[in-house]
């Protein structure tokens, strides 16, 4: 018994990515946005219908009209759902393995740790001390030495500060005798040291008491003839017996 089945003839186009269709017709769009532009009859709102109608039909025509792997365009699913599934079902694969792996991975692995730790203990076992280790033992005499150090060291430091407080005492004097060293001596200054410390026989020193005039009354006699003035001459007076001569 022969069935004679009547197939219509496909005129649908193949697609094997709905992105791609997408993407053509979104840039087919852009071109159809332009078609009214050149009928200036139409006022703006008639346009924008009209526009909106073509796109439309445009849209619904290329999606009645394709196919995507065997399948209508309804029934084909997104290309972002593939790649979400797709993903997911990776992920799971992933997860299942490594779960697997760390069940079975300790078990393999630990006979050859065993066997390492017993090569070890083996090792260790075989190791002779070739050198004993000897205790060492504090010598008395660096002992006696430190604890001698320790006890001096309070009494050394008191002696150096007070060394350190005397040197800043020196250092002051010797600043106030070396200013004094840079004074310079008047005449008069001079005189007086030598009348007081200077070294003369008794009889000369008697005759010099006699000839020069005390301290005292030498400075006297300088201010008197510094601030002295002298006065003015009087003009001489004629008698009248002169005159009549």
């Amino acid at each position: 018994m022969e069935i004679c089945l009547n197939k219509e003839e496909e005129y649908r186009v193949k697609f094997t990515s709905k992105k791609n269709v997408v993407e053509q017709i979104k840039k087919y769009k852009e071109l159809l946005r332009k078609v009214l532009n050149g009928q200036p009859q139409l006022s703006e709102e008639a346009k924008q219908l009209l526009q909106e109608e073509l796109l439309a039909n445009f849209e619904t025509a290329v999606q009645e009209n394709v196919l995507i792997n065997n399948q209508t365009w309804e029934e084909a699913p997104d290309e972002e759902e593939d790649e979400c599934s797709a993903l997911d079902d990776l992920l799971d694969e992933n997860i299942v393995e490594t779960s697997r792996k760390r069940r079975k991975g300790p078990k393999e692995i630990l006979p050859y740790v065993v066997r390492s730790l017993k090569a070890e203990r083996k090792l260790m076992g075989m190791y002779e001390v070739v050198v004993k280790p000897q205790e060492m033992g504090k010598d008395p005499v660096q002992e006696t030495i430190m604890t001698t150090l320790l006890d001096a060291a309070p009494r050394m430091f008191k002696q150096a500060s007070a060394v350190m407080k005397s040197l800043q005492v020196v250092q002051q004097r010797a600043e106030g005798l070396g200013q004094v060293l840079k004074m310079c001596p008047t005449a008069e200054s001079m005189e007086v040291f030598g009348e007081v410390l200077g070294s003369r026989p008794k009889g000369e020193e008697k005759t010099a008491s006699r000839t020069r005039p005390p301290i005292k009354r030498a400075m006297e006699q300088t201010e008197l003839r510094i601030n002295y003035a002298p006065g003015l001459k009087r003009p001489a007076i004629c008698n009248s017996n002169d005159k009549h001569e």
